[in-house]
């Protein structure tokens, strides 16, 4: 049985997030990002992480449902701190770059405000 260690909900989306969205990028960040970071983002109502982000957990987006492939060095640090991820729909088994999360799936081709983020582990 799937616990749940985390779950939140899109409060807003940015100007150019869905633009984003549509390379293949999902960023992330908490109510109250810096209003530069935030025409990019979707913001959530960020909760507490109750476990470390791990390869194998699964991320529900709204309908979707998505693998973690990979999880780079700071991802659960800022992630905890300041809600802030950005995902990939690549399924790299290697992070890019620290703060992002790599999952398996296809790309949403959108997200609306309300839905939930949820994030899964057996």
């Amino acid at each position: 049985m799937s616990n749940v260690i985390y779950q939140s909900k899109i409060n807003q989306i940015g100007e150019f997030a869905p633009d984003a969205l549509a390379d293949g990028m999902l960023i992330l960040f908490k109510n109250g990002a810096p209003s530069d970071l935030a025409d990019y983002c979707f913001i959530h109502s960020h909760e507490d992480l109750k476990q470390d982000l791990q390869v194998g957990q699964v991320l529900q987006l709204g309908k979707h449902i998505y693998h973690i492939t990979s999880v780079g060095d700071v991802a659960n640090t800022n992630f905890r701190e300041l809600g802030h991820i950005t995902l990939r729909f690549d399924g790299s088994s290697q992070a890019e770059l620290p703060g992002t999360i790599h999952v398996k799936g296809d790309i949403p081709n959108q997200l609306f405000v309300g839905d939930e983020i949820k994030i899964l582990t057996n």
